[in-house]
């Protein structure tokens, strides 16, 4: 994805790049993407992306996925 931004590893993102950037990451990470996904395809770092995505206004998912056992009644 940097590479399809325009925006070389390690550079300060401002303003329309920014805005840009934010959309495209807040409409993946409600796909279904991780953070941690969302960074290897940016070449960011979770904070980064972390950040962003608190700017967004996303609500962010809990940590462990889902619960894999079957629910006892």
């Amino acid at each position: 994805m940097a590479e399809t931004t325009g925006i070389s590893r390690g550079a300060r993102i401002t303003g329309e790049s920014r805005d840009k950037l934010r959309e495209d990451l807040k409409e993946q990470y409600e796909a279904g993407a991780s953070i941690r996904t969302l960074a290897e395809q940016t070449g960011r770092s979770y904070g980064f992306i972390h950040n962003v995505l608190v700017e967004a206004d996303v609500t962010l998912r809990r940590r462990g996925g889902p619960n894999r056992h079957k629910r006892t009644e």
